[in-house]
């Protein structure tokens, strides 16, 4: 692959340091995306790309013409109102025959509650919280689009990302990081660059209307990832809070679900090595490059 033209719905940090993984392979990008933001030419990585305005109440039309000259796609927009607007709005444009890879990033919190035990992606999808369940609808969408137009769509379901920007350690740094004390309480997360290497390698390794999970080796308490950047800074450990005292309404939801999230299926079909198998590798990273 010497040439690439991506299509981009949501140009947010996944999006992002995906082309940029792309363009530091040598590969010569053709770049759109959309935002919520007036459409405009931008640059990014000494790329010229165009930015096209699409919210839930309008698009810019001229998007159309770059949507069908594509010959891959990322969404990356959350649901709206319960629908995926790329579908609702565009479904009659994104047909066979013009796109070689078509992806949906969804979220592990469609799988819901599961008392801390392992799930995969043959794993009940029960989810608890709103995204979860509009998530889950937004998949079906997509699975049902890939049947209807024999499309080349798979599904990632991503874990809690962190990133060298975005990490327990800046936010320990600050100040506002409590510990929350929930017992049998496991979430899993994955690096930033950790997707965008697997979505680099799905390039050339695509099966359509598959579903994959991208989460890292070591589901984990918060409590436990706390303490360890607490560790690693040096510093005064956190006031202790149970999570009964939470006020945050996103946060007490994030306490619901409970769930160590299996990343077998995405090593095995991609053969992949994780970069950062766990939180201790990628915060160690972070600790020793960047602050």
């Amino acid at each position: 692959m010497k040439k690439m033209n991506i299509f981009c719905f949501g140009f947010g940090q996944v999006a992002k340091t995906f082309v940029k993984k792309i363009i530091s392979e040598n590969i010569e990008v053709k770049l759109n995306v959309t935002s919520r933001e007036e459409s405009k030419k931008k640059k990014f990585e000494n790329i010229n790309y165009q930015s096209f305005q699409f919210n839930e109440n309008n698009f810019d039309q001229s998007l159309i013409e770059e949507l069908e000259k594509s010959d891959h796609i990322l969404i990356s927009i959350a649901p709206i109102s319960g629908v995926d607007i790329v579908i609702k709005n565009l479904s009659s444009y994104i047909k066979k025959d013009k796109y070689k890879w078509i992806t949906y990033l969804s979220a592990t919190s469609v799988y819901g509650d599961h008392n801390g035990e392992w799930v995969d992606e043959e794993s009940k999808t029960e989810p608890t919280s709103l995204n979860g369940i509009e998530r889950l609808n937004a998949e079906k969408s997509w699975l049902s689009q890939a049947d209807k137009e024999e499309l080349p769509v798979q599904i990632f379901r991503l874990s809690g990302i962190y990133s060298n920007q975005n990490n327990i350690l800046f936010r320990l740094k600050s100040g506002k990081v409590k510990i929350i004390k929930k017992k049998n309480h496991f979430f899993s997360r994955i690096h930033l660059e950790d997707i965008a290497d697997i979505l680099f390698k799905s390039l050339t390794n695509f099966r359509s209307k598959e579903i994959y999970n991208i989460s890292d080796d070591r589901p984990a308490s918060s409590e436990e990832v706390t303490l360890y950047g607490v560790k690693l800074l040096g510093i005064d450990k956190p006031m202790v809070i149970e999570v009964d005292s939470i006020e945050s309404e996103m946060l007490k939801n994030f306490y619901k679900d409970s769930k160590k999230v299996s990343n077998k299926k995405i090593k095995k079909t991609l053969n992949y090595e994780m970069k950062y198998p766990s939180y201790i590798e990628g915060l160690n990273n972070i600790r020793d490059h960047l602050i």
